[in-house]
């Protein structure tokens, strides 16, 4: 069975442990890139990380945009957001349904 993770700062994935998810409180860019290494030979199918973890990391979430497994989704942090999370989403969605229904 596939597992989810989030990992970020504590204050913004903390919450996700109520939901079931599988929680990594590091903001560390060698620990971080050590986790996902990691969660993406353990089953984990979805890897959350906040926007400001994920800047510090970009090297590492690139070499996984080539597999179908794990999908590392940027998700907001509580701050010091990029926007880069939002952008991601619309560009999936728009390649899903042909058009992105997430505009304003």
């Amino acid at each position: 069975m596939y597992k989810v993770a989030v990992i970020g700062d504590s204050a913004s994935v903390s919450g996700f442990a109520s939901l079931g998810l599988s929680v990594f409180c590091e903001t560390e860019p060698d620990k971080v890139s050590g986790i996902i290494k990691r969660l993406a030979e353990n089953d984990f199918a979805v890897i959350y990380v906040t926007e400001p973890v994920a800047v510090t990391v970009s090297g590492t979430i690139e070499k996984y945009k080539k597999n179908q497994l794990p999908s590392i989704v940027l998700i907001p942090a509580i701050r010091g957001n990029t926007g880069e999370g939002m952008r991601s989403l619309h560009v999936a969605v728009e390649k899903a349904v042909g058009t992105d229904i997430l505009k304003n």
